[in-house]
């Protein structure tokens, strides 16, 4: 339940036969007095499929190097977040962090050095998601902060369409760059009003239109979507996607996959933040409580 704090107490004496106490809120704040008994912790993949469905993706798949941290009221799991690895080119990274970003003069030393070092300095987090029962307590952002800092890396990413609407990130200490265009909109654009008839953006409209078609003329556009989606995506010429894994992947995916993965590289625009982790080198507990978030700002040192 929520209880009030900084209660001042005052008898008034309005009988004297029978006086009696009122308590008055000077500058009142709700709490959720079960938050005392939360706390934060590594966890593992079932840890996330118990509550995957809860999330807004709920896609089976999660990104590359994916580990779980969970929030926990007592034994019982209410939240989990999970981290990935960073993508090696980010160009809100960029400005953010300038000397990160490619010359153009690069050789297969630094881009190896540059990879190395991302791996090492940074993550991500790629979903955040907290049972329905506990929503709007400001767990999210205090969940977030947390284990930001239990990550131990020195940078850590988010890339959150839902930042746009929910300030979860901002208050964990997240600072957020100017949203950008992605750089395939011109061109992913021309090719959907080549393609399709349909709205870039309605996915299952896309979809009725291309089972529409004959045979022949539907397969020949899921080539052309493919080999588009391939061509421009640099998420599949990355990391493990190189060696001829993400061409084999994409040639792989369902068309509804294509649509959406093509969709996201041309049109999302979500929001980029990245935290400095302000514990980096020092080794923290492995269970922390979630109240530890309110004992010093977001972006200072954990007061342990």
């Amino acid at each position: 339940m929520l209880t009030d704090t900084h209660l001042e107490t005052r008898t008034l004496d309005v009988n004297p036969k029978f006086p009696w106490e009122a308590e008055r809120v000077a500058s009142p704040r709700p709490k959720l007095s079960l938050i005392d008994e939360m706390t934060v912790q590594r966890g593992t993949i079932d840890d996330w499929r118990t509550l995957e469905a809860l999330h807004y993706k709920q896609s089976g798949s999660l990104p590359a190097g994916s580990h779980h941290f969970t929030l926990k009221l007592g034994d019982e799991l209410i939240g989990v977040l999970v981290m990935a690895s960073p993508k090696l080119l980010l160009k809100e990274r960029h400005v953010v962090l300038p000397k990160l970003k490619p010359t153009g003069q690069d050789n297969k030393m630094t881009n190896q050095f540059r990879m190395k070092w991302i791996n090492a300095n940074m993550s991500v987090v790629a979903r955040v998601v907290v049972d329905t029962m506990y929503r709007g307590a400001g767990l999210a952002y205090r969940f977030t902060n947390i284990a930001s800092r239990m990550e131990g890396k020195r940078f850590i990413e988010i890339q959150s369409s839902m930042s746009k609407y929910n300030m979860f990130a901002h208050k964990a200490g997240f600072q957020f760059v100017k949203p950008m265009r992605s750089n395939m909109y011109d061109v992913g654009i021309k090719f959907f009003r080549a393609t399709f008839a349909s709205d870039p953006a309605d996915l299952e409209a896309i979809l009725d239109e291309w089972l529409e078609k004959e045979s022949i003329e539907r397969a020949a556009v899921e080539a052309a979507t493919k080999d588009f989606y391939y061509r421009h995506s640099a998420l599949e010429k990355t990391g493990k996607s190189l060696g001829g894994v993400g061409e084999r992947r994409v040639a792989n995916m369902s068309m509804r996959d294509c649509v959406h993965a093509l969709q996201q590289m041309v049109l999302a625009s979500p929001l980029y933040g990245i935290f400095t982790n302000p514990d980096v080198g020092t080794k923290l507990p492995d269970v922390l409580p979630i109240t530890a978030f309110d004992r010093q700002h977001a972006t200072e040192r954990l007061v342990v």
